[in-house]
């Protein structure tokens, strides 16, 4: 039939037979090409190099295992005996095409036609059957590769993804029974396998078969991983059980104190645990386990406490954490800098400042230094709480510490005190200290202080150090810094009832050779039309273009508002009528 397709002369079957390469196996240009080079080649059916090489091309290089297939169907009525190469350059090409039901098929034809690859082959082959995540279909052919090969004995990698397969698939019976069939064939589970199988068993709910391999595993001297412990530990809180959950518990410690295991995986296991614990709410067990160190000689109690803080930090419980570094203290451990950072930033970010600024004066006898980024939240939640005595002291700690950088850490604190919109003193007294220390203010500190004494409404003060800026009293603003500083009082003013002040404040920079931007204009316009001052906004826009602005959309958008409300209110007005 496939002969009569492709229009093919019928040739005996013999070993000495030729027939021509030049099937047209495909409709595409490029097999049409790479074909017609060998029109007037005649090959025998018994160059068995020249086809397997033919094969494997159009199974790799153009991707095309059907028309692979026909050759290799034709070439068989001619003949041709295939050999496990071919066999395996089919089955690769059929998994790459996601065809992995042909693909088993396949293999067992083959093996039925006694055509069975070496060993190694046939792990490989297997290995790409198992991509299918078919488990069933994959365990039927190994079962029909033994049968033909009994000697053959699948790599462990092998069993390993099976079994996983199985248990994924909640056919854990199965697991089982191939996990006894591997050690029946002299291949020793390792502690993926039995890994895998407990997880398969906890998926399932039976801890109990779960925990007994998992002390299968040490008579039979194969030693847990921290994925094994993890899988135990995801178990027991499944089952929501506690008193029975406190027993296996028990049963793990035991196990972390054997001095055999490797201490990396005692230590990830611990880690494990208590993410665990403090993910499920069990935070009393965290305690009480911060409080005995159950776990004895098997995980070092310093990275145990730190882990702890850790966890309970990332669970919010930032309360909890102080208190391990309170047992930490007690035991004559040393708090790391990164639990401190981490304690302290997240009592700050709950409220609870006054914990935190304890945690930090506990520090600086352990020559704690807060990260940058920790001190910001520090004072800014000291500030937020009114506490400027105890803000003023952490700034001086950092000043005190640090030899550079007291510009940036003035220009936290500023920032911290501005956020308040309530104690320009502090501000003053600030920028006061700066110069007193011969720590020139830069235009950020600048540009912080009036735009937080325009937040204050202490407009007089901003425009002050805005006078002295220009003095150069203080180091000279870029043009940027300038006009957001610029709107910044122009805001103040309006939002304090002074619109005019505000209008007199723009044309004098403009008359002292200052060109304001088209932010500033709009500031004013804007507030022009919320006051329902028409000729006034339009006398601004006029101003701004003889200084060679053009209105934006923004400048647009304000005035069509101002005409809207106009209209309304004419409208309101003649509803009687």
């Amino acid at each position: 039939m496939i002969l009569t397709k492709l229009k093919l002369p019928l040739f005996p079957k013999s070993t000495t037979t030729f027939f021509p390469f030049a099937f047209h196996f495909s409709t595409s240009s490029s097999h049409l090409s790479h074909y017609h080079h060998h029109q007037q080649q005649l090959e025998p059916v018994t160059n068995k190099p020249f086809w397997t090489k033919k094969i494997h091309d159009l199974c790799t290089k153009h991707r095309n295992v059907d028309e692979a297939l026909r050759l290799l169907d034709t070439l068989c009525l001619h003949g041709y005996q295939p050999d496990s190469l071919n066999i395996s350059s089919i089955i690769h090409a059929l998994c790459d095409s996601n065809r992995f039901a042909e693909a088993h098929n396949r293999f067992l034809l083959s093996l039925s036609s006694h055509l069975i690859p070496d060993e190694r082959t046939c792990n490989v082959l297997i290995a790409r059957l198992l991509h299918s995540k078919t488990p069933h279909s994959t365990f039927d052919v190994i079962r029909s590769l033994l049968k033909f090969k009994p000697e053959f004995v699948p790599s462990i990698t092998n069993f390993n993804r099976l079994i996983d397969q199985f248990c994924t698939d909640l056919s854990v019976n199965m697991a089982h029974r191939l996990f006894l069939d591997m050690k029946n064939m002299g291949q020793f589970p390792n502690a993926v396998t039995y890994t895998t199988l407990i997880n398969g068993y906890i998926r399932i709910g039976d801890l109990g078969f779960a925990f007994k391999l998992f002390d299968e595993m040490r008579d039979c001297g194969v030693f847990p991983n921290s994925l094994t412990y993890s899988v135990l530990i995801r178990g027991v809180f499944r089952k929501r059980d506690v008193a029975y959950g406190v027993e296996l518990m028990g049963k793990l410690w035991e196990r972390m104190k054997d001095e055999k295991e490797d201490p990396a995986v005692k230590a990830a296991a611990f880690a494990n645990l208590i993410d665990c614990l403090c993910r499920e709410g069990y935070f009393n067990e965290v305690f009480r386990i911060a409080e005995s160190m159950p776990q004895g000689k098997g995980v070092s109690e310093e990275f145990a406490y730190s882990h702890m803080i850790d966890s309970l930090c990332k669970a919010g419980r930032n309360h909890a954490a102080s208190r391990v570094i309170y047992l930490m203290r007690k035991k004559g451990f040393v708090p790391s800098l990164l639990s401190y950072n981490c304690i302290i930033h997240g009592l700050c970010t709950e409220g609870g400042c006054m914990r935190a600024y304890q945690l930090f004066e506990e520090g600086i006898d352990f020559g704690y230094l807060p990260s940058e980024y920790t001190y910001k939240v520090l004072v800014e939640g000291l500030c937020r709480e009114s506490d400027f005595q105890k803000a003023r002291q952490v700034l001086d700690f950092m000043l005190n510490k640090k030899a550079t950088d007291r510009t940036r850490i003035y220009n936290i604190y500023l920032r911290a005190v501005c956020l308040m919109n309530d104690n320009p003193t502090e501000v003053l007294n600030i920028l006061v200290s700066m110069l007193q220390n011969q720590c020139q203010p830069d235009v950020i500190t600048l540009n912080t202080v009036i735009n937080g004494f325009c937040k204050m409404r202490r407009i007089e003060e901003a425009l002050k150090v805005l006078s002295d800026m220009m003095n150069g009293k203080f180091s000279a603003p870029d043009v940027v810094t300038f006009t957001t500083v610029v709107s910044a009082i122009l805001k103040g003013l309006c939002h304090a009832g002074k619109f005019n002040q505000a209008c007199h404040f723009l044309y004098e920079l403009v008359d002292s050779g200052v060109t304001p931007n088209i932010v500033n204009y709009n500031i004013l316009i804007d507030k022009a039309c919320k006051l329902g001052l028409k000729k006034e906004a339009y006398q601004i826009l006029g101003e701004m273009r003889k200084n060679g602005l053009e209105p934006d959309a923004v400048t647009w958008r304000i005035l069509d508002k101002l005409h809207c409300n106009v209209r309304k209110k004419i409208v309101s007005e003649d509803s009687p009528l």
